[in-house]
């Protein structure tokens, strides 16, 4: 009896442990390089929410942007090793394949609708599978970091040849910069955040961005011209480690996977309401203008070759196909 007695004292004891330990939320971060400003960060923020519906009380998620937790370069590698649960980037992503290098050719798409037709059609499946394969992460989601654009102190930027002469502050490698050099911009090199100084001053005439990068450092105040040449589409990339992945039970894995994809049209909607907001905000500041698409499209036409050499048009044959969708 006696020891039934302490059986059943013991039995207590453990499922009030057990209760203590399921009640505690385990804490997942997810890092990104780029401010509460930016796409990315609204994209994590709608998915912990998602998670928090679907396994309530499971998870604490802490979100960390604007390089908190380190540059794009630093928070890769510490997704890959299982230091971090999850990162949200962009063009890091790019940097692991050759073959991803497809979101740095030049006027790929000729707008959001064109990108989601692709995305749709099988270019989302297929960059989720390369990057799995040679990043020894797994892929939650697909979204936006957006279309870049040119903003300056001169002149709208309307045709190629509107970029002749401009000392241009350019992001990215040799291949976006000789882009604009064909142009006849001069890249410049100088730190995004000293930007705002330099286009003050005169040390650069221009810069290339996404829209929330221009709002949030308030390039509007000293430049003049906002041109929309949505010259680079940057995807973003949702990524958890796999240390992270292995460690969650069947459901919750099988729901951090669910909601990573049902989430994709609300990420891409919430994109580009805040691209709108920020246009919106800017406009009283600075002249935004569209730009003639076509004749950006054929003046760098050539650039695709090198591209298609090496990697093959696989990428880029599910793009063109959308195009006329």
């Amino acid at each position: 009896m006696k020891f039934a007695m302490k059986l059943t004292a013991a039995a207590i004891l453990a499922a009030g442990a057990a209760t203590s330990v399921l009640a505690e939320p385990r804490e997942v971060r997810i890092a990104s390089h780029v401010s509460q400003f930016s796409p990315l960060h609204a994209q994590s923020e709608l998915f912990a929410a998602e998670i928090e519906k679907r396994l309530p009380g499971q998870f604490a998620f802490k979100l960390f942007p604007g390089g908190q937790l380190g540059k794009e370069k630093d928070l890769m590698t510490n997704v890959q090793a299982g230091s971090i649960e999850m990162i949200n980037v962009a063009s890091g992503v790019m940097k692991l394949d050759k073959k991803l290098g497809l979101f740095d050719l030049p006027w790929l798409f000729s707008d959001r609708d064109h990108v989601r037709r692709a995305m749709a059609a099988g270019l989302e499946d297929a960059v989720r599978k390369r990057i799995e394969d040679v990043g020894n992460v797994h892929v939650i989601g697909v979204y936006e970091n957006g279309f870049r654009h040119v903003i300056n102190t001169r002149r709208a930027v309307d045709e190629p040849f509107d970029l002749e002469g401009l000392k241009i502050r350019i992001s990215g490698g040799k291949f976006r910069q000789g882009v604009f050099q064909q142009m006849g911009a001069t890249p410049q090199k100088v730190s995004w955040g000293e930007t705002f100084t330099a286009l003050q001053s005169g040390v650069v005439d221009g810069a290339e961005a996404a829209t929330y990068g221009f709002y949030e450092q308030k390039h509007f105040e000293v430049a003049t011209h906002l041109s929309l040449t949505s010259h680079v589409y940057t995807p973003s990339f949702l990524l958890a480690s796999q240390a992270f992945m292995s460690s969650l039970t069947d459901e919750q894995r099988a729901v951090f996977s669910e909601v990573g994809r049902a989430i994709t049209d609300q990420a891409y909607e919430t994109s580009a309401a805040l691209e709108t907001r920020y246009f919106e905000e800017m406009k009283d500041k600075l002249t935004i203008n569209n730009v003639k698409l076509p004749a950006f499209q054929a003046a760098t036409a050539a650039s695709y070759d090198t591209y298609v050499e090496s990697q093959g048009d696989e990428y880029l044959a599910i793009v063109r196909a959308a195009a006329g969708n």
